[in-house]
């Protein structure tokens, strides 16, 4: 049972991954599941519905049942572009829904208390945005967002032409939800082929607590 309000999640998997060769990095396999099935298992039971946004071939993650959106924006313009698709597509699909969690396609540890914990420091800060963190390092694609400042985000992506996640959330009030690095980093992400190796390992050597 969920203790925060109802907020629905989306995981952002739209990257090009040029760091793993093009290969789509949420099909990577890891302990025999894929990285973005992993997320929808941890995600899933904090959030009122999971949308997926990826752009391409949609029919590459049919197989999850879940709705599959694509960016207005167009040339690849980054997790700013699908956040922002996530939003539009709330305000209309989901419109008791006020608030949207993202989650990158590529951590597939994410923790099981995340939207918990994102809004319990948004709350505690009176903040518009919350996004994860790490030890001392910020994760802002990881991160709550109101719905009702899409209009402000659409003009940011498309008229201020932002790309970067950062330079939306310093223009408004962002609290940080800090989680330890030990025993290992819970938004630990695969871009090249030695971070899949790392997490093939992270899993055997900690698989009691993933």
């Amino acid at each position: 049972m969920t203790q925060h309000p109802a907020t629905l999640g989306v995981i952002l998997a739209g990257g090009r991954a040029t760091r793993m060769g093009g290969i789509d990095k949420p099909l990577l396999t890891l302990g025999g599941c894929t990285l973005i099935a992993r997320i929808v298992e941890r995600l899933s039971p904090q959030c009122e519905g999971l949308i997926i946004s990826a752009n391409g071939d949609a029919n590459r993650f049919r197989d999850l049942g879940l709705p599959i959106i694509q960016d207005d924006v167009p040339d690849y313009a980054g997790p700013l572009a699908g956040v922002l698709a996530a939003l539009d597509w709330a305000a209309i699909h989901r419109p008791s829904i006020e608030w949207l969690v993202s989650v990158t396609g590529d951590a597939p540890f994410v923790p099981q208390d995340l939207v918990t914990r994102l809004h319990r420091v948004r709350d505690a800060e009176q903040a518009p945005l919350a996004c994860a963190a790490s030890s001392d390092r910020s994760h802002h694609a990881i991160g709550l967002w109101p719905v009702n400042l899409r209009h402000d985000l659409h003009q940011a992506v498309t008229v201020d032409h932002l790309r970067r996640v950062e330079d939306w959330t310093r223009r408004h009030r962002v609290a940080r939800a800090v989680w330890p690095t030990t025993p290992f980093d819970p938004f630990f992400n695969i871009n090249t082929p030695e971070d899949l190796v790392s997490a093939k390992a992270m899993v055997e050597q900690f698989a009691d607590r993933l």
